[in-house]
C-alpha cells in the first residue's frame, strides 16, 4: 500500500450560509496555497480525585473541541481566495463592472458617461493603477485618492474591480482538505472565521496569510451524521478550477501623505488586520462553539523605505514625529487583472528606527495603527 502523496493534496473553500453548516463544494472553490494547516484542538479531562493508587486513572472521553487554521498563499488577486478575504473583512464584496469616462477628467476626478453606481470605499482601475473613491459628487462623478498618474482622456475605459468592505460581523468559511486516493481520510474544517489577515510585500512574490478559529474539524473516518450539518460525508470535487498568477515581489508601490506622494524607495511592507475573535464555546450542552464573535478591530501597517534627501521623506518623518495622521495607499501588481490595493485613510506613522545594516540608510516604521469612524479604517480591492 503506497504512502499518501503530499503533492496531490487539494483544497477547496466556500462561505457558509449558517455558522458551521458545510456548503456544497465545486471545482471553482479550489485554491492553491503554500501551506494549509488545519488543526483540531480537544480538551482532555483528567480525574483529580484520590483513588488510592499512584497510577494514572485515564482521560474522560468527553470534552470541548474546536478547530483552528492557517493558510499561507501567494497573492493572486483573481484567485479563489475570495472567501478568506470576505471572512477577514466581513462585508459583502462590491463589484464594479467598469465604465467609460467623458472629457474633463483630472487625475483625481472621474466624469462618467453613464451612472457609475460607485460608493465611497470602492476601487476603480485605469492604466494599470487602482484608486479608491473618497467622495461621490453625483451619479456620474467621483473623486479618487491617490490621484492617477495621468488624467483619463475622453472615452477611456475605467476597468472593473472587486472591493471588500469591513463590517461589524464576519461570515464563516468551510475548507475541504482532499487527499488521494479518495478512500484515504478526507477532512473538512467548518465554522472557520479569519482572526488575522496578513499581507506581506517582500520576496520573490507577495504573500498573504489567513489565521483563524473554527467550530470543528470533521473527517471521513470518524464522521457521525449531523456533524457540519451533514447527513453523510461528501466527496471532494473531481476537478479544480484555478485562475491568476502570483504577483511578483518587485511590483510594490506605496503612497503616503496629503497630498499623496509616491515613495519609490519602498523596501518591504506588512499590513495586518486583526479581528480579535472569541468563540462562543463556554456554555453547557455543546462540545463545539456555537458562534464566532469578533472583538475590537486592529489594523496596523509596518513598512520600510530607503531614505532620500527630499521633501516627501522629510514630510513623512515630520508626520511621525508630530503624530500627524495621513493616508496610506499600497498597490501590488502593475497590470489590469493582476492588481491588489489597500487604502488606510487615517494612519499615524510611528517614528522610524534607523536600519544601518546595509549600505543605504533604511527607515523602519513599525506598528502604525489605522483609525476609522464606522468600519472604514481599511479598504482593500482587486482588479
Amino acid at each position: 500500500m503506497p504512502y499518501i502523496p503530499i503533492e496531490l493534496n487539494r483544497h477547496f473553500a466556500a462561505l457558509e450560509s449558517s455558522y458551521g453548516v458545510v456548503p456544497n463544494f465545486a471545482p471553482s472553490n479550489a485554491f492553491h496555497a503554500l501551506k494549509t494547516d488545519l488543526e483540531l484542538q480537544q480538551e482532555y479531562l483528567e480525574r483529580k480525585d484520590i483513588t488510592g493508587s499512584r497510577s494514572f486513572a485515564g482521560i474522560a472521553g468527553s470534552g470541548r473541541r474546536q478547530g483552528q487554521f492557517q493558510i499561507d498563499a501567494y497573492m493572486v488577486p483573481s484567485s479563489n481566495l475570495a472567501p478568506f478575504f470576505q471572512s477577514a473583512c466581513g462585508g459583502v464584496p462590491q463589484s464594479f463592472a467598469g465604465g467609460q469616462v467623458t472629457a474633463g477628467c483630472t487625475e483625481s476626478t472621474l466624469l462618467f458617461a453613464a451612472p457609475h453606481g460607485l460608493a465611497i470605499g470602492q476601487a476603480v482601475g485605469y492604466g494599470g493603477e487602482l484608486r479608491f473613491v473618497t467622495a461621490v459628487g453625483s451619479s456620474t462623478q467621483v473623486t479618487v485618492d491617490p490621484p492617477f498618474s495621468s488624467a483619463p482622456p475622453a472615452a477611456a475605459m475605467i476597468t472593473p474591480t472587486v472591493s471588500y468592505p469591513l463590517a461589524a460581523s464576519l461570515p464563516s468559511v468551510a475548507i475541504y482538505d482532499a487527499w488521494t486516493p479518495p478512500t484515504a481520510q478526507q477532512r473538512i474544517l467548518c465554522g472557520g472565521c479569519v482572526d488575522q489577515m496578513e499581507i506581506n510585500v517582500q520576496g520573490d512574490f507577495h504573500q498573504v496569510k489567513f489565521q483563524g478559529k473554527a467550530q470543528d474539524l470533521i473527517d471521513s473516518v470518524t464522521f457521525a451524521a449531523g456533524q457540519g450539518g451533514l447527513s453523510s460525508f461528501p466527496a471532494a470535487p473531481s476537478s479544480q478550477s484555478i485562475t491568476g498568477a502570483p504577483l511578483a515581489g518587485n511590483l510594490g508601490q506605496i503612497w503616503l501623505g496629503d497630498p499623496a506622494a509616491r515613495f519609490s524607495t519602498l523596501a518591504r511592507a506588512r499590513l495586518v488586520l486583526a479581528n480579535n475573535l472569541d468563540l462562543r464555546g463556554n456554555e453547557f450542552g455543546s462540545e463545539i462553539p456555537l458562534a464566532a464573535v469578533p472583538g475590537p478591530r486592529q489594523v496596523t501597517l509596518d513598512f520600510e523605505v530607503f531614505e532620500l534627501d527630499d521633501a516627501s521623506h522629510r514630510a513623512l518623518y515630520a508626520a511621525a514625529h508630530g503624530r500627524t495622521p495621513l493616508a496610506a495607499h499600497l498597490q501590488l501588481g502593475a497590470a489590469t487583472g493582476g492588481l491588489f490595493a489597500a487604502y488606510l485613510k487615517n494612519v499615524v506613522p510611528q517614528v522610524p528606527k534607523y536600519a544601518t545594516n546595509e549600505r543605504q540608510l533604511r527607515w523602519s516604521f513599525t506598528g502604525s495603527r489605522a483609525a476609522g469612524a464606522d468600519d472604514d479604517e481599511l479598504w482593500i480591492a482587486a482588479g
